[in-house]
């Protein structure tokens, strides 16, 4: 890494580690900055505000749980094990990351309402490995013949936002958000197996 990527790296650890402990609200970029050593202005060279450093630190995060789903979706066990897999290890990632640190979520809410995109540019990357999971289940006979593919995931994501999001996991523990998803992924598994006429209604 160059010295500028090193900087960066140093402030992103700086805010998470400030942020963990006082929260998103009550961290200030001159805090940041004095935790690095730097003026208030120099940390600005790399972030243009403190939405920019929870952007960065979301990403950061995602890197991981995007390699895993890679992973998942091309292993080589049956489609829809694969699914629960791939819906389970997204919902265990990030409810263990809120556990561990409760304040992170607050960085979620804030995401949530100033960088919509960014959670719709999230979603759809999600949508790459749920067609390649789809399109084998397809090829292997285990799921019907879908008209779109990708319309379909779309639609397996939108049934199961409850367990993407943190700030819908309504206080339940992770044994009780498991018991539902498993509920929900075992309905549209067999939907997909039998085969669904789904509809797309016009966009307004």
């Amino acid at each position: 890494m160059n010295d500028k990527t090193d900087t960066r790296q140093q402030i992103l650890e700086a805010a998470m580690n400030r942020i963990v402990h006082y929260g998103y609200g009550k961290t200030t970029m001159s805090e940041i900055a004095s935790d690095c050593g730097m003026s208030a202005g120099n940390i600005y060279r790399f972030f243009a505000s403190k939405i920019d450093i929870a952007e960065a630190m979301a990403r950061k995060f995602n890197v991981e749980l995007y390699q895993t789903y890679a992973e998942i979706a091309r292993e080589t066990i049956p489609a829809p094990d694969r699914l629960r897999k791939f819906f389970n290890h997204g919902l265990t990632h990030t409810f263990d990351a809120i556990q561990k640190d409760a304040k992170i979520l607050e960085v979620a809410e804030v995401l949530s309402d100033e960088r919509p995109l960014f959670f719709n540019e999230g979603l759809a990357q999600e949508r790459i490995y749920l067609n390649q999971i789809l399109e084998d289940g397809i090829a292997a006979g285990i799921f019907a013949p879908m008209e779109d593919v990708t319309f379909v995931s779309e639609m397996i994501q939108s049934a199961l936002m409850k367990f993407r999001f943190p700030q819908l996991y309504s206080l339940l523990t992770l044994q009780k958000l498991r018991r539902e998803l498993y509920g929900v992924l075992d309905i549209l598994i067999a939907g997909l197996k039998h085969g669904v006429e789904f509809t797309k209604t016009p966009e307004r």
